[in-house]
């Protein structure tokens, strides 16, 4: 089973059915990925979608998640800092890294950082086409 943090930026784009990227949500509810999220992160998810939709759609979004069955919550107690462009991008690695996801799905560049860290601490950061092709496998 694959486990992945998802970026709120690929989170917004999945959400439409005219979305090419829809299949990933619907992938999503038929439980083939556990996704990985901690507080921070769904504190983010709803306030954006609350900006870009409606306060209730961000709330009915994030409530699907909570209650999903492959919904694993974690609170990260380290703030490990590896991203610098753009400091509030490290919850996802936070939540990643305490999670042992295998990936973080983001569009986000700033995320390329990551690519100079050691073995250890390595996450591989899919775009969210290169995610959409791995569960379509």
């Amino acid at each position: 089973m694959k486990r992945i943090v998802l970026d709120t930026n690929c989170l917004i784009q999945m959400l439409s059915r005219r979305s090419p990227f829809y299949a990933i949500w619907k992938a999503y509810q038929q439980e083939q990925f556990a996704l990985c999220v901690s507080n921070d992160i769904l504190t983010e998810y709803r306030e954006i979608i609350g900006q870009k939709a409606t306060p209730e759609i961000a709330e009915s979004v994030v409530s699907l998640i909570l209650h999903h069955p492959l919904t694993e919550l974690y609170d990260p107690k380290f703030r490990f800092g590896f991203i610098t462009q753009d400091v509030d991008d490290n919850k996802f690695v936070d939540c990643a890294i305490v999670a042992n996801a295998q990936y973080i799905v983001s569009n986000d560049a700033h995320f390329e950082e990551l690519k100079q860290l050691p073995p250890e601490f390595q996450i591989e950061v899919l775009k969210l086409q290169e995610f959409l092709q791995t569960i379509s496998l």
